[in-house]
């Protein structure tokens, strides 16, 4: 089974396709001698990109590690087993289970099917809430990589700026020893020192610093410099060094009534949703189709996307930040819709998931806003402590940005909305609502969006719309399912946002970037088909309709397209 992939969708057998339960994954590899001396200064690690949904991890039959919950990295120490003994092939073993139970993020439940006329013996399904499919395996790389035995484990950086001066705060955790000195410094894209500081924590001040701008917002997007930290330790007589280099761009993010700030100036997200998916990878990382996909939302002219419904690859926000489009990072909060979910035990999970990622995405500056759910139940009673609770956790972890979740409530009742700083509201008129009437849109869209602002006083983004469409399927008039009805309905949504955005209306995210698989149902035929492109990448009418707008609403802006040297610069 190659890694990373899924692996519903590598073999013939159909049984693998949907299997629900424990696999086993295991490797051997040969570890370069150097890292295999009885030296104690060194540290050997393991790193998992992600697995679907909980691991145990062994090393030469001896457990190393348990995590919970896929989408995010986790890693071990495995010095003490596989230094010692050179020449000796490393074992790694992998069990992975992909049950979703009520307490699980996303959460599921399996429901045993006991009517033995119509059933085969110990029969269950897994019920999930959430609509695309539940792909499983090793989704991204697995590393082995080495330390000195003290080393840095975490950095944390903020900037602030005004007028010619900006400021970089740092704060950088050292582990193995309390002797130790560090060294910082911030060096500009020519490699030329700017600032330098030492000691644990501290601020750098940059003059004329060139800030992180967004994609068609500045002639030179995605600016960032380069922090080098130096740690330096005596241990037993001899002198370690850990050097760590961070990526850093020099933005702000303010939020008001009315306006989403980046650097001070009004941002209007104008982008997508994804979905990490493709044929027969699943939801394995794959970097041609990364490329692919970064290539056609820059042809599209869209500056942002939210990673829905779950954290996305490390190389994806790499390039996020190179490009300078904004993400709105979501958790793997997707399908909560039962009280069970809302417990103290299935939140207790949930806050350690948003340590995980706002510990993995702190320091990007694409990132500019969490979101802790989509589409809750969030009219439920206990859903106004939870989200208060999730909510001021996050804040407490990351008080440099604004934090939300995507509602589908009503706006009256959703108890967890007076907490977030901007409403992001999902709205399918004409399509799950009053499906086949295009005329609706422009009244009910307009109701809901002046229902929340008067409600909240709030910036609002439309983060998910959207209708299904059969490639090479045409109608006119347009009938549902046809390229021609997406193209409309999407052209009635597009003409509200032209007058709310002159208010209140911070952004419009499509559903979706490209059609994604789903489980079979009798309203899906091979997936989700309300992809403007379809899965292989190739675009529908709705394409050029959205590239059309998105390029115009940026030169309205006033952006500048921006210049491009070479497709190598993303890349260092």
């Amino acid at each position: 089974m190659p890694v990373p992939a899924s692996f519903n969708d590598i073999t013939q057998d159909p049984s693998l396709e949907n299997y629900i339960g424990w696999v086993w994954y295991e490797k051997e590899v040969l570890l370069p001698l150097r890292w295999l001396q009885e030296d104690f200064n060194t540290r050997v690690v393991l790193r998992f990109g992600s697995a679907h949904y909980y691991s145990i991890v062994w090393v030469n039959g001896v457990q190393v590690m348990e995590h919970e919950g896929g989408h995010l990295p986790f890693e071990a120490d495995i010095s003490s087993i596989v230094q010692g003994s050179p020449g000796t092939p490393c074992r790694i073993t992998v069990a992975l289970n992909n049950t979703l139970t009520p307490h699980t993020l996303p959460p599921g439940t399996i429901q045993y099917m006991n009517d033995k006329t119509r059933y085969p013996k110990n029969y269950f399904v897994q019920n999930i809430r959430f609509d695309f499919f539940n792909y499983a395996g090793i989704h991204r790389p697995v590393v082995l990589y080495t330390t000195p035995s003290v080393y840095i484990d975490d950095i944390t950086v903020t900037t602030t700026s005004s007028d010619n001066v900006a400021m970089v705060q740092y704060q950088v955790s050292v582990v193995g020893s309390t002797l130790y000195s560090l060294s910082l410094s911030l060096r500009d894209q020519e490699g030329k020192v700017v600032a330098t500081g030492d000691g644990p924590a501290g601020v750098l001040q940059v003059l004329n610093p060139n800030l992180w701008w967004p994609y068609l917002m500045h002639e030179n997007p995605g600016y960032r410099y380069s922090l080098e930290v130096k740690m330096q330790a005596q241990v037993n007589g001899a002198l370690l060094e850990d050097l760590y280099t961070l990526p850093v761009g020099i933005r702000t993010v303010h939020v008001t009534s009315t306006q989403f700030l980046i650097n001070g100036k009004p941002f209007y997200f104008h982008g997508v949703n994804k979905h990490e998916d493709a044929d027969i990878r699943g939801k394995g990382f794959d970097w041609p189709l990364v490329m692919k996909d970064f290539n056609l939302l820059r042809w599209l002219g869209a500056n942002s996307f939210r990673t829905s419904h779950y954290p996305y690859a490390e190389e994806i926000m790499d390039l996020c930040d190179a490009y300078g489009i904004v993400v709105i990072d979501e958790c793997p909060g997707v399908g909560i819709k039962i009280p069970e979910s809302f417990g103290n035990k299935s939140l207790q999970h949930h806050l350690v998931v948003m340590e995980e990622l706002i510990r993995r995405d702190k320091n990007r500056p694409s990132v500019v806003m969490w979101s802790v759910a989509n589409e809750p139940a969030s009219e439920l009673l206990p859903a106004a402590y939870y989200f208060k609770t999730l909510i001021a956790h996050t804040k407490a972890l990351d008080p440099s940005r604004p934090v939300t979740f995507v509602t589908d409530a009503n706006y009256a009742l959703d108890l967890g909305a007076p907490y977030v700083d901007v409403i992001c509201v999902n709205s399918y008129f004409s399509w799950y609502h009053d499906p086949g009437h295009l005329e609706v849109i422009p009244l009910q869209l307009t109701t809901q969006f002046e229902n929340w602002y008067k409600t909240y006083q709030k910036p609002i983004i439309q983060s998910e719309y959207g209708a299904d469409s059969v490639p090479g399927l045409h109608s006119d008039p347009p009938l549902m399912f046809s390229e021609e009805y997406q193209k409309a309905l999407l052209r009635e949504y597009h003409s509200v946002f032209d007058k709310k955005r002159k208010e209140y209306v911070i952004g419009e995210l499509i559903w979706n970037f490209a059609d994604f698989m789903t489980n079979q149902g009798t309203t899906r035929v091979l997936g989700n088909k309300k992809g403007i492109f379809t899965r292989q990448r190739q675009p529908k009418s709705a394409a050029f309709v959205l590239r059309e707008r998105y390029w115009k609403i940026a030169n309205e802006s006033s952006c500048l397209p921006p210049i491009i040297k070479s497709h190598t610069l993303f890349l260092k």
